[in-house]
C-alpha cells in the first residue's frame, strides 16, 4: 500500500497540556483495558491456555525424537574407521583444554612496564555525575521534559498517516509566529484510518487525569473512525500510549474482520452484502464523525452499516445502549439508504444534524425528531459538507463530480421526491472533491481539495479561488486561529501547512473583510510561497515531479 493521509485535525491553541505526560501501564490501567477489550483479553487467555496444553504435547513428544537425535551424536563421536587400508598418520599430542602455556603467563611480571608513565595522576570517574570539574550536569528527565514542551501559543496538527500498511496518528506542533512545524509524538492505529474529530470532552473510560490546563475541566482528545467499526478516542496530552482511553462499539459481536464471501468462482461475483445493522453500535467502517461544541457529551458518528449513530461520552461505554445491549450508542438513525459518507452537527442549532450518503442524497433532520427532516437529491455520491458558521440555516456539499453546491435548508422539501436546487453551484475541481471547509473568520471563504491534486481557496461572495499543488488531496482544514492558514494532506504522505496571506491576490481578496472582522493581515515574506512542510530526504525529489506535473 502506498503511503498517504486521509485526514488532518487543528487543535486550537492553549487547548493542549504545556507538559504532556508519560503513559502509565499499571494494574489500574490494565483493569481499565481489560473492561474496554471485554471478550479480547478472554479470547487471549484461552488462546494461550491452548497453546501452553500444545507446548506440552509436544514437548513430551519430542524427548523421544531429541534423545534419538542425541544417540546418533554420541555413536557419530564414536565412530572408527574399519578400513584395513587406511594410513596411519602420525599425530602430534592434542593440547589440554585448560591448557595456557602458549599465553606464557608465567613470563607476564618479567614484561617492561611503560603504561601510565605519562598520565601520572590522571582520575577516571564512571560518569559526568561522579566528576567534580563538570559544574554544568545533564537532567535526561529534564531535557525530554523540554523537548515535550508546548507552548501555549503553539498549534497542534493531527494526522492520519498510513506507510507500509502501518496506521498511525502524527502529531504536529505548528508555531505560527515561526513558521515552524515539527513531529511531536505519534499512537499507533488498529486499522486504516478514515476521519479525525477533535474533542476537549474527557470520556468516561478515560483513564488520563485532566493535567493542569489553561481551561481547567477541559481535556485534550482525538476521535478516531477507521475501517473497524470500534471509534477509539485519544488523549493528546498522553505520549507513548499503548491503548485508547475510550472505544465506543462492541468489537466482540461485530465480527467486521471476518471477510463475507463473494461467490464460488464459477459464476460472477456477487457484490459484498451488508451487515445486519444494530442499534447499540457500528458493524462496519466509520466514515465520518462531528462533536457538538455545545452539548459538549455528544458524538455523532456516520458509518458504511448506513446508519448515523449518537454516543454519549459521559456514559461508561461498557454500559447498556438503546436496545439493551451493552455498547454505549444512544441513538441510531436510519435516513439513508446506502453508506453514510459524513455527519456534522449544526453550531447554532445544536440538536440539528446534517448527514450526506452514497445513495446521492443529503439529509439535516433534529435528532430529537429524525422523521421530520428535510432533504435534496444531489446528481453524485457526497465527499464531505460542512454547515456555513455564518448562517445557521446554510450548508455546502462537495460531490464526487467535481461540483460544490449550497443550500438552504428552509427552501428543501420532507419529501424528497418534490424538486429541490441549489442556491449556487461550483464548478471546482476535475475529479471528486474529497474535502471542504468553511473559513470561521472571513464570511465567504472556503477551501476545497481534490483528487485533481489541487488546494482551493474560493470567494464565493466574488467567485474568484486561488489555488495549490499538493498532490491528490484528502483534506483540507482551517486554522482555529489564524484566518488564512490552512493544513492540507493527501496522497503524498505529506503534511502542508498553508498561508494563503502570503499571496497578494488573497489580501486584496480578503483584506477588507478580516478589516470589517476587526482581524489584521500581515504581509509576510512569500519566499516559499506561503506554504510550510516538513523536510524529508526526498524534498527535492518531490519538487521535481511537482513541476512536471
Amino acid at each position: 500500500m502506498s503511503s498517504l493521509i486521509s485526514a488532518v485535525a487543528w487543535v486550537r491553541r492553549g487547548a493542549t497540556a504545556q507538559h504532556p505526560q508519560k503513559y502509565i501501564l499499571d494494574d489500574k490501567e490494565l483493569e481499565r483495558v481489560s473492561a474496554l477489550a471485554r471478550i479480547e483479553l478472554e479470547d487471549a487467555r484461552v488462546e494461550l491456555e491452548r497453546a501452553h496444553e500444545a507446548a506440552k504435547t509436544m514437548g513430551r513428544g519430542a524427548e523421544g525424537d531429541e534423545a534419538d537425535d542425541q544417540n546418533d551424536d554420541e555413536d557419530e563421536a564414536n565412530w572408527v574407521d574399519e578400513d584395513e587400508d587406511a594410513m596411519d598418520v602420525d599425530s602430534a599430542p592434542k593440547p589440554k583444554a585448560d591448557d595456557l602455556s602458549e599465553y606464557k603467563l608465567d613470563e607476564y611480571d618479567d614484561d617492561i612496564k611503560t603504561t601510565g608513565d605519562n598520565i601520572k595522576g590522571l582520575t577516571y570517574y564512571r560518569d559526568n555525575e561522579e566528576d567534580p570539574y563538570i559544574t554544568l550536569k545533564e537532567d535526561e528527565d529534564e531535557n525530554e521534559r523540554e523537548e515535550l514542551e508546548v507552548l501555549p501559543t503553539d498549534n497542534l496538527i493531527v494526522i492520519a498517516k498510513t506507510e507500509d500498511e502501518i496506521s498511525q496518528l502524527e502529531v504536529y506542533v505548528y508555531d505560527e509566529s515561526e513558521e515552524n512545524l515539527y513531529a511531536h509524538h505519534d499512537l499507533m492505529l488498529p486499522n486504516f484510518p478514515l476521519c479525525l474529530e477533535w474533542l476537549d470532552f474527557t470520556p468516561a473510560s478515560s483513564s488520563s487525569p485532566a493535567p493542569s490546563t489553561a481551561n481547567p475541566g477541559f481535556g485534550n482528545y482525538i476521535a478516531v473512525g477507521t475501517l473497524d467499526p470500534e471509534i477509539e478516542i485519544w488523549s493528546l496530552d498522553t505520549v507513548e500510549a499503548m491503548y485508547p482511553d475510550s472505544i465506543l462499539g462492541r468489537p466482540d459481536q461485530t465480527k467486521a474482520h471476518i471477510p463475507t464471501p463473494l461467490g464460488t468462482g464459477k459464476k460472477k461475483k456477487k457484490k459484498t452484502k451488508h451487515r445486519t445493522a444494530e442499534k447499540g453500535y457500528h458493524v462496519d467502517a466509520v466514515l465520518g464523525l462531528s462533536w457538538n461544541k455545545v452539548q459538549r457529551n455528544l458524538l455523532a458518528s456516520a458509518s458504511a452499516d448506513r446508519t448515523v449513530k449518537l454516543w454519549d461520552l459521559s456514559r461508561d461505554p461498557t454500559m447498556s445502549g438503546e436496545d439493551g445491549s451493552a455498547g454505549g450508542a444512544i441513538r441510531s438513525f436510519d435516513v439513508h439508504k446506502d453508506k453514510v459518507q459524513a455527519v456534522q452537527w449544526n453550531t447554532k442549532e445544536p440538536s440539528v444534524l446534517l448527514t450526506g450518503s452514497y445513495d446521492r442524497t443529503v439529509r439535516t433532520f433534529d435528532s430529537r425528531s429524525p422523521t421530520t427532516g428535510v432533504g435534496a437529491i444531489l446528481g453524485s455520491d457526497v465527499e464531505a459538507l460542512r454547515w456555513d458558521p455564518w448562517e445557521d440555516h446554510g450548508f455546502y456539499v462537495s460531490l464526487e463530480n467535481g461540483l460544490v453546491l449550497n443550500f438552504d435548508v428552509r427552501t428543501l422539501p420532507s419529501n424528497l421526491d418534490n424538486p429541490s436546487s441549489a442556491r449556487f453551484t461550483l464548478s471546482a475541481h476535475d475529479g471528486a472533491v474529497s474535502s471542504i471547509d468553511v473559513n470561521p473568520h472571513i464570511r465567504g471563504c472556503i477551501v476545497t481539495g481534490g483528487t485533481d491534486k489541487l488546494v482551493k481557496v474560493w470567494n464565493v461572495t466574488d467567485d474568484t479561488d486561488g489555488g495549490k499543488r499538493n498532490g491528490k488531496v484528502f483534506s483540507t482544514v482551517f486554522s482555529p486561529d489564524d484566518p488564512l492558514t490552512i493544513a492540507a494532506a493527501g496522497s503524498k504522505a505529506k503534511l502542508q501547512v498553508w498561508d494563503v496571506g502570503a499571496n497578494i491576490g488573497a489580501r486584496k481578496a480578503f483584506g477588507a473583510k478580516l478589516r470589517e472582522a476587526g482581524r489584521v493581515l500581515r504581509e509576510k515574506e512569500a519566499s516559499s510561497g506561503g506554504v510550510v512542510g516538513v523536510a524529508s530526504d526526498n524534498e527535492e525529489s518531490d519538487a521535481e515531479g511537482e513541476e512536471e506535473e
